[in-house]
């Protein structure tokens, strides 16, 4: 079970803005079931306010930490449920690569004690 913990910067956190965010990064954590450790999901949403853009800028960012490693995400957009989607579609494409890389190493691992029992 992932633990989503939210700051909002410049920005109210209304109730639709947290739903959102607990949807968005919520559906990642099927993505994770084979890990058994707590996992916590930081994720921040502001209003820049860099003057010499026109409109308002929102901004997303996250940051999951999983066995010791962090992976870190962010993304800006003109409207803050765009930044969290992109946000989201990119942590969902870097959990994707995190998972493939845990199952090459213990194949690894998994032959390396196979040829070291074979030969010893």
């Amino acid at each position: 079970m992932m633990k989503t913990i939210i700051k909002a910067t410049n920005l109210e956190l209304t109730l639709r803005l947290k739903r959102a965010i607990d949807e968005k990064i919520g559906v990642l954590d099927k993505l994770m079931s084979y890990i058994t450790t707590p996992i916590t999901a930081y994720v921040e949403v502001a209003l820049e306010t860099r003057h010499h853009q026109k409109g308002e800028i929102y901004y997303a960012e996250a940051n999951i930490k999983i066995l010791g490693e962090i992976i870190r995400v962010e993304a800006r957009a003109d409207n803050i449920f765009k930044a969290i989607s992109a946000v989201r579609d990119e942590l969902q494409a870097l959990l994707k690569k995190y998972k493939k890389k845990q199952i090459a190493k213990r194949e690894k691992a998994a032959r390396a004690l196979k040829e070291k029992s074979v030969l010893g």
